[in-house]
């Protein structure tokens, strides 16, 4: 398992933190994993797997 920092995210979705936490709220996009007191990340499947949804919600557009 890998997981992807703040920063990795940002170059892979293309969101803001602030975007990014407004979609997790709402139940939209992977949840954080808390790996410390100020540190986060993300399992990078998750969010590959997130990707691949809208990938394929565009195709049957």
């Amino acid at each position: 398992m890998r997981l992807r920092s703040k920063k990795d995210l940002k170059g892979l979705v293309l969101y803001s933190p602030q975007h990014i936490a407004r979609l997790e709220k709402a139940g939209k996009f992977p949840k954080r994993v808390k790996l410390g007191s100020n540190r986060v990340g993300w399992v990078e499947k998750e969010v590959l797997d997130w990707l691949e949804e809208r990938l394929q919600a565009r195709s049957t557009d």
